[in-house]
């Protein structure tokens, strides 16, 4: 079951980062009801930077951390040629190398649910918290089990494999979660809880600081 997700980001870091485009309509939105007078903000597995780039139109510092040095160099690539800053950051979300306080705006996007075990993904809501300031604000996302392709209730560990051109395939671990798991997840950590919801097959928070 358990794949290496630092291998398998950095094996399809250029194929994948071709297909992601686009921010996220949610995030769009959390960023635009949010990010107003906010100075530094956290892109937290920032992947191939596109809601750096978002983050950078509306803060003064965007830090991007991801824990595949190939999607770095992708994020520094749309950077360098889209005209943006972000200070891009080698890291594990589920132990942060940076300061107490020192985001007042952060995305988690698509990256929580590949840490394997729940006291890592727990640890890193509460990494999340920590980094934080009291007032900052941070949308957190994962996979789950609203979404139409899978059949199940309650949350489950699975592979989902990337198929790269030419057909080879790289299995992608995630934890499915069921909406309720993620609350208690939420709640089991130091963040607070602003509120949920679920869209396009996806659990959401916005969550404050400690």
């Amino acid at each position: 079951m358990e794949s290496d997700p630092r291998q398998t980001y950095d094996r399809i870091a250029a194929h994948f980062a071709s297909t992601r485009e686009y921010a996220w309509p949610e995030v769009e939105t959390f960023v635009d009801e949010w990010g107003t007078a906010r100075q530094r903000a956290l892109d937290l597995g920032c992947g191939n930077g596109r809601h750096a780039e978002l983050l950078a139109d509306h803060v003064q510092r965007v830090v991007g951390l991801d824990l595949s040095r190939g999607l770095l160099t992708e994020a520094q690539t749309r950077a360098t040629e889209r005209g943006f800053a972000v200070d891009l950051v080698h890291g594990d979300a589920a132990c942060l190398p940076f300061v107490d306080d020192g985001f007042d705006l952060a995305v988690y996007v698509a990256t929580l649910h590949h840490l394997q075990s729940r006291d890592a993904r727990v640890a890193s809501l509460s990494e999340l918290a920590r980094v934080l300031t009291p007032e900052g604000r941070a949308v957190v996302s994962v996979w789950s089990t609203a979404h139409d392709t899978f059949d199940a209730e309650h949350g489950f560990d699975t592979t989902v494999d990337w198929t790269l051109p030419g057909g080879e395939t790289v299995p992608r671990y995630y934890h499915i979660y069921d909406p309720e798991e993620f609350r208690t997840d939420l709640d089991a950590s130091d963040l607070t809880v602003v509120e949920t919801f679920v869209s396009s097959g996806n659990c959401y928070a916005v969550v404050g600081g400690h």
